[in-house]
This record gives structure tokens, sequence and C-alpha cells, in this order.
């Protein structure tokens, strides 16, 4: 079958011939990949980013680790799946025992596997061995392939603005900055869950006025100062809650500088760093949380709002073999949305 695999950090991705996985497991499911999300972090992974994070996996591999498709086979322990079913796939292999597991914070697995990510085969292929547990099926006759960025983009957002559902009462102040792959879901999940009043934040207008047609109720057109004035002119004494999408270049700066007494920054982004006196913590009392990618249920109850039509996804297909030149799109900033490979 043909798959995108790393080979060498700091080299394009190629296109290879490989073999099929195979059943070895009785809890093992294969999925004929219908779509598979191109992610930012596909990028960090080519540029070594993950590596130590990751164990410093054996190369190659393939990556891709936002899948959706159709059950292919199942091991013999597997009940309730059948071949052609139509399933979106939790980006994490969790063992289920764990205490993390137990308490239904399988992100947080000590047992994981991370296909896509940690030297286990991903989904930029035509076929991707995974867990019975990463397993969650679609009403029948959905159609996955547009739906696999929900995997990851989709969840994390999800995750990151359910977290913050306690703090947002009626003219509770959030803003969202970068209108992309995930702070385009997370408008509009704020919309689905909260009464918060809507400041996006982004350095092209093209993205700002996407943000205004899935419910954003302000933008703002990030300048010198990161958005600062923008925000601040829109709530003068600072807003409740920021969450950062991008987490690099000026924006934990901006941010910090755009919170209220009392606020929140909420990180999903990553690459830079916060750096902030700790009596500004303690003046005025300053929270920052960090956000990894959801849960299994956040992914079921991320299905729920769309097939509800509350979350909605964008995305561009693109044929498989197109996965090196649709990175280099990605990481020029021509994607609009969410990316998707088709096989």
């Amino acid at each position: 079958m043909k798959a995108g695999r790393i080979h060498a950090y700091h080299e394009p991705i190629t296109i290879d011939d490989i073999e099929e996985p195979k059943i070895d497991s009785e809890t093992d499911v294969i999925v004929k990949i219908g779509g598979a999300g191109v992610c930012r972090t596909d990028l960090h992974i080519v540029d070594g980013i993950w590596k130590d994070a990751l164990g410093n996996p054996s190369l190659p591999y393939t990556i891709g680790h936002e899948n959706a498709g159709w059950i292919e086979a199942v091991g013999s322990g597997v009940k309730d799946l059948h071949k052609g079913d139509p399933v979106i796939l939790h980006p994490l292999m969790s063992c289920g025992i764990c205490p993390a597991c137990r308490a239904g914070q399988d992100m947080h697995c000590t047992h994981s596997h991370f296909p896509g990510l940690d030297g286990t085969d991903g989904g930029y292929a035509e076929y991707l061995k995974t867990s019975v547990r990463a397993v969650i099926p679609l009403a029948p006759g959905t159609d996955p392939v547009p739906l696999a960025p929900f995997a990851d983009a989709g969840i994390t957002a999800y995750h990151a603005v359910k977290k913050l559902v306690p703090l947002t009462v009626p003219g509770t102040f959030v803003v969202v900055i970068g209108i992309g792959g995930l702070g385009h879901f997370a408008v509009q999940i704020l919309r689905a869950l909260t009464p918060a009043t809507i400041i996006a934040v982004d350095t092209q207008k093209q993205r700002l006025q996407f943000a205004e047609e899935i419910g954003a109720h302000y933008t703002v057109l990030a300048g010198a100062d990161g958005g600062v004035s923008g925000v601040r002119s829109v709530a003068k004494d600072g807003v409740n809650i920021v969450l950062d999408f991008v987490g690099e270049y000026q924006t934990p700066q901006a941010a910090i500088a755009m919170l209220a007494k009392g606020g929140t920054y909420s990180v999903v982004g990553y690459g830079g760093s916060v750096n902030v006196p700790t009596l500004e913590f303690v003046n005025r009392e300053i929270n920052i949380v960090g956000n990894l990618v959801g849960t299994y249920n956040e992914l079921a109850e991320l299905m729920e709002l769309n097939r509800q039509g509350k979350v909605k996804i964008t995305a561009t297909q693109f044929p498989l073999q197109d996965a090196p030149r649709v990175m280099q799109m990605l990481d020029r900033g021509e994607i609009m949305g969410r990316a998707v490979l088709v096989p």
C-alpha cells in the first residue's frame, strides 16, 4: 500500500510502498483510511521537535494522527464493529487499565501508543492498525472523509473549551488567538457550549472574515502589539479568558496583556515561552492552563455536536500522493481551515 513516511528529520516525507498492516491481537482493528488530517504537529515531527519527548522513535514510520474511514478487519475479541462501518479514531491507543484510563483521562495513559507520532505507523496511508479502544462508530451512511481533523484538532479545541465552561457567564469575554485548524473549531464550540462574547485575533484579514462567518462577535487584526490594543478597545478592562492556538512568537506575552484581573490564559499552541514576572501572577491573580488532546468521550461528544450541525469543519481534500506539497502549503499558511489527505 502507499504511505507517507518520515525517513529523516528536516527532510520532506516520501510516499512509499509498504506492506498492509495485519491483525496481531484480539483487540486489533484495521481501518481503511478515508481521510487523514494534516496537522501542524506533523510539521513539528518532521522538524524533530517531538523527537526527545517521544523517546527518539525509530525511523522510518508513517505519520498522520487525525484519521477516519471504514472498518476493514477486526480481531477475534472485537464484537460490535463490522467491515464497512464508518468510524473516526481517537488518536491514542490506550491500555484501559492504568489509573489515568480508569479515571477517563485516557490521553494521560501511561502505557499508550500514539500512531503517527511515537514511531507507531499512522494514517497517511491506505490502511491503519489501531486498537478497538480508539474506535468511535459514526452513524450509518456517514461520510468519514471530511471528518478526520475532528480526531485531533477538533477534540483538542473541545477539550480546552470544555475546561473553561465553568468560568463563562453572560458578559464573559473570550479571545481566540489564531483562526486556523484548531481555532475555527474553538469559535464554534464556544458558541455551542457557552454564553461568552468571542473576540477572534489573527494576522490575516481573510481568517478574521472566516471567524465572523462561523460565529465570532468581534475580530481584531494582530498588529505590532499582537492585537492587545484592539482587544482592549472592545474590553477596556481586559478579557476573562484567552485561548491561544499559536503559542509562539509574541502571542504568550500579548495574551497576558489582554487579560483582566483574575483572568485565565489557556495555552494550546506551543513552541514559544511564557515569560511573566511572578508578581504579575500574584497581583493580577492570573491563571495559566495547558491543554493536551481530548479524551475518547470528548471526541464522541464532539461528533454529536457535529451531527447536530453545531460544529462544522472547513476542510480541503487532497490526494495522499500530494502529502509533501500539502505540508509545505500548511507551513506557508495557505490552508484555510484544515487539509485532509485521501488515499
